[in-house]
């Protein structure tokens, strides 16, 4: 096993598996590639002479070093996707770009990476290695230096997270997101017609003070104004998906998964009749976003 040659042709084997492990817990394309890269530095220092499992050495490893480097982030008060600026439409060094990360985003769904980018370290860690990849928590209680049980227990609050308590009937929710995915379809379409169909005729839009310039209306009244205005900014709702926000179905955007702005929003006899917007920090971290299967 310690041929450099055979070594090599392995990780390339399970590169992208580990690619995938990085991501989800990591949530940038980039960072995940640094995180494959320092695996493999490690495998290619180690004596893997005793190791019959490559595979999952490889994947502890690599999840290791996603614990440490989301760590460093915390230490470093990093903040929730949300406050991460996206970065400038430019290719990195690595070849991958904006648009590359988008396409890894949406493969994983955009309301995921923002819920699990709330969890703790350890509890992402536990959640993405169980739920996604099916590692027992035998062997991921070494990684968070817990026990099973304890790693079990990690795993089951990020689920819970992840799930989210509903505050609205299957039915009502399911009604509610037809309407709000009608609109987002609506708007990534340009259809002025079709978002005007989903909105209430004295809909009204709120939104605070981040979300809008000084100078434009924090409140706007009338579908005609709001659908007017949901046009001016349709070059976002491709970043957009529906989500449960506090417990109803709303909106979030996210480019790349990094939360930027949630729409949280009120339906009623198949309109939407109210709508916020919310692109304050400290309020968006308060927020409770929950995922919606696409």
């Amino acid at each position: 096993m310690d041929n450099p040659n055979w070594l090599a042709e392995r990780f390339e084997e399970n590169r992208d598996r580990l690619r995938a492990v990085a991501y989800r817990m990591l949530g940038s394309a980039g960072e995940a590639e640094d995180a494959v890269q320092e695996a493999w530095l490690h495998l290619s220092r180690s004596d893997t002479g005793a190791v019959a499992n490559l595979r999952g050495w490889l994947t502890t490893v690599v999840a290791r070093v996603c614990l440490d480097m989301l760590r460093s982030r915390a230490s470093r008060h990093e903040e929730s996707f949300g406050q991460r600026l996206p970065e400038p439409v430019a290719n990195r060094a690595d070849g991958i770009n904006p648009e590359q990360e988008a396409v890894l985003a949406d493969s994983v769904g955009l309301a995921l990476l923002v819920v699990l980018n709330r969890l703790t370290p350890s509890e992402r860690l536990a959640f993405v290695l169980h739920d996604m990849f099916a590692v027992p928590f035998e062997e991921i209680a070494p990684i968070v230096r817990r026990s099973p049980a304890a790693a079990r227990q990690l795993a089951s609050r990020a689920r819970r997270r992840v799930q989210g308590p509903s505050t609205v009937s299957e039915v009502g929710m399911t009604q509610q997101r037809t309407v709000v995915d009608a609109f987002l379809t609506a708007l990534r379409a340009g259809d002025l017609e079709a978002i005007l169909a989903v909105l209430d005729p004295h809909v009204v839009r709120r939104a605070d003070h981040v979300a809008v310039p000084a100078v434009a209306a924090r409140e706007i009244r009338g579908a005609a104004n709001v659908a007017k205005e949901a046009l001016t900014h349709a070059d976002r709702a491709r970043f957009a998906r529906s989500a449960l926000v506090d417990g109803s179905v709303g909106i979030i955007v996210a480019p790349r998964g990094k939360l930027f702005m949630a729409l949280p929003c009120k339906v009623a006899a198949g309109k939407i009749v109210e709508m916020d917007v919310i692109a304050d920090p400290d309020h968006l971290r308060r927020l409770d976003i929950s995922v919606l299967d696409h």
